[in-house]
């Protein structure tokens, strides 16, 4: 797949079908994208452990810090590398040890490893770089659109009320 483009129904199928998040790089910092991510990704139910050796132990909005993708309890679907470019390629190193595999290498906005991309996609991951799940999530459902951003989607959809908040989700409900 080329890396520059990734189509809507690509994106997507991958938020639909993951459900446990490995969050290498997240930070406990309330200021931080990654806490932001984290927090966004948990009110949208999926599973997400995140993975910071110098927090480990600890936690982040009620999830266990791990120390290392090796540490997660279940089987992990994607891999969301918050670390820089070059860091990307041990995390994908590690990730491809995983028994078993994850299905996603997904590395966030400015982060972008080629030699990484292709040793996942060798193994058969779908990889997906410099862009944020977060904001896929909130383009896609219509969410973003909310704030008055272009979210290059239309929707008769209407939203439902969840816990509070308007959720137009990705899911089939």
């Amino acid at each position: 797949m080329t890396h520059d483009r990734y189509s809507d129904a690509h994106i997507r199928a991958i938020l639909d079908e993951v459900k446990t998040v490995a969050m290498v790089g997240a930070s406990p910092n309330a200021a931080r994208p990654s806490y932001l991510v984290l927090k966004y990704m948990l009110a949208k139910g999926y599973r997400v452990f995140p993975i910071n050796p110098g927090h480990a132990g600890k936690e982040i909005l009620g999830q266990r810090v791990h120390a290392a993708l090796h540490e997660v309890p279940e089987p992990i679907d994607m891999v969301d590398i918050f670390r820089n470019s070059a860091a990307a390629l041990s995390v994908t190193r590690e990730a491809l040890t995983l028994d078993p595999l994850p299905k996603v290498i997904w590395m966030q906005l400015t982060v972008r490893n080629d030699e990484a991309a292709q040793l996942a996609e060798e193994k058969g991951l779908r990889v997906i770089m410099n862009r944020c799940p977060k904001i896929e999530y909130g383009r896609l459902s219509g969410e973003i659109g909310w704030t008055g951003v272009n979210s290059r989607t239309l929707s008769s959809k209407r939203p439902a009320l969840k816990a509070g908040f308007q959720h137009r989700g990705l899911r089939k409900e």
